[in-house]
């Protein structure tokens, strides 16, 4: 743990101005970078590489912002757990007001190692096992939005069996069928997908659920998708939602609390146009009008994403093929999206001498063409042994590293108050070996 004295420098000619004010980066009067007023080099030294950083002054800004953009109506924002899970950053959420969003049993143990209000956590996801929809009935969290009738049909028959002495708190969640501008493979609103109950079957889920006294249907939910910069698809969405709302209490059905519209909040990579939770607020205040509806938001890029950086150091330089290739100590294991999402990541130096930019392949050391963080990208001519940032890490990042090629997974640092700490510690390989046999037959 460290503190570092605060003296900046405005953003150099390589570094991109938006991206660092969204994250609290700047350069310091030696060329260093900061995050949250810490070199990062020093960071770099004492954690080792690769290392994710995240900046916690960064992320209480985001929220503060959007649950200011909300002032005007009934919500609650609950954190998608699934974008970053670090114990220490849920439990800056938690301290901020926010509830959980949650898609497995995993994430249900950690928002309530936390200490997340159990009425504050919503659980989503198609394939919910038996056994943890036993532990979030018996958590009696806010609301299991349940994504089939086949779901349905396992709620009821584990609520039959067991001594409820309260209703479980359901929701319902819908496929709008609402494209919405993003990478195909974090669309999850259009029809055709896995995700949502489709709206044809919603009214008779409600009644069925208010017909079974151990439940309660107390909201109605979508998530249209991740990296969402437009309202557009917000607005239909959520107008489809409270169509159906109306039609399920028009049956009779008088138990909803709120209408849940998801997160998918974008951020800035490169020189994207977030869309801004006022304006996001503005469009669904007229359509929760006079409807007795709180609004339920549930981000989790748009409040850490851009607060993370990835660290790593320059392992070699390589000329081959006409290319120029910059060979890193991080890789796909650490930040997968480059190469699933082809995904832009700025990448700059951590300490700027104010050399010429060369165009370059930044790749890590796996076995694996795909293995790359940036492909023709101009970054200064760094050297072997020197560091670079990776930003807007903070964000499905390290929650989606792996083990291949034996890697161990990088450690996680929080920086508050000028200060930083390890909050997750790096692996080792004898912690991979944990729970391996040899020889199961041996003796």
């Amino acid at each position: 743990m460290s503190t570092q004295v605060r003296t900046a420098n405005p953003p150099l000619a390589g570094d991109p101005p938006a991206l660092f004010e969204d994250a609290g980066l700047e350069r310091g009067a030696d060329g260093s970078l900061r995050l949250g007023g810490v070199a990062l080099e020093a960071v770099a030294r004492d954690a080792g590489t690769p290392a994710y950083v995240y900046n916690g002054s960064a992320i209480r800004d985001r929220f503060a912002t959007l649950d200011q953009a909300f002032d005007g109506l009934p919500h609650e924002i609950h954190f998608a757990v699934k974008s970053n899970g670090s114990l220490a950053v849920l439990r800056i959420l938690k301290e901020l007001g926010a509830g959980a969003d949650i898609v497995s049993g995993g994430e249900l143990r950690r928002a309530l190692r936390v200490g997340f209000t159990a009425r504050k956590i919503v659980f989503s996801g198609v394939g919910k096992s038996e056994s943890e929809l036993e532990a979030a009935i018996g958590a009696r969290i806010g609301s299991i939005n349940i994504e089939s009738v086949e779901e349905l049909a396992v709620i009821e028959r584990l609520v039959g069996r067991r001594s409820v002495e309260y209703p479980v708190r359901l929701g319902i969640r819908v496929n709008p069928d609402v494209a919405a501008e993003t990478h195909p493979y974090i669309t999850t609103g259009a029809g055709g997908i896995k995700f949502g109950v489709p709206v044809e079957q919603v009214v008779a889920l409600g009644r069925r659920i208010a017909a079974n006294p151990r439940l309660t249907l107390v909201t109605i939910a979508m998530h249209l998708g991740s990296q969402l910069l437009d309202p557009a698809p917000f607005a239909l969405g959520a107008r489809k939602l409270i169509e159906l709302i109306d039609e399920v209490r028009d049956a009779g059905v008088r138990t909803i609390e709120s209408i849940d519209v998801g997160g998918g909040l974008g951020i800035r990579y490169r020189d994207e146009s977030p869309l801004a939770p006022a304006t996001l607020a503005a469009v669904l205040a007229p359509l929760v009008a006079g409807k007795q509806l709180a609004v339920h938001l549930e981000p989790g890029r748009y409040l850490t994403g851009s607060a993370g950086v990835l660290l790593s150091r320059v392992l070699y330089r390589k000329r081959s093929g006409g290319k120029d290739f910059v060979i890193v100590d991080a890789s796909m294991t650490d930040l997968v999206r480059p190469s699933h999402y082809q995904a832009y990541h700025a990448i700059v130096e951590l300490v700027s001498r104010g050399r010429d930019s060369r165009i370059v392949d930044v790749v890590g050391p796996v076995c694996e063409t795909g293995d790359f963080l940036a492909l023709d990208r101009p970054l200064a001519d760094v050297e072997p042994g020197e560091y670079v940032a990776i930003l807007c890490a903070g964000a499905y990042g390290s929650v989606m590293a792996s083990n291949y090629n034996t890697r161990p997974r990088a450690p996680e640092v929080l920086i508050e108050r000028g200060r930083y700490a390890v909050i997750r510690a790096r692996e080792t390989v004898e912690d991979l070996f944990r729970g391996e046999s040899i020889n199961p037959f041996d003796g």
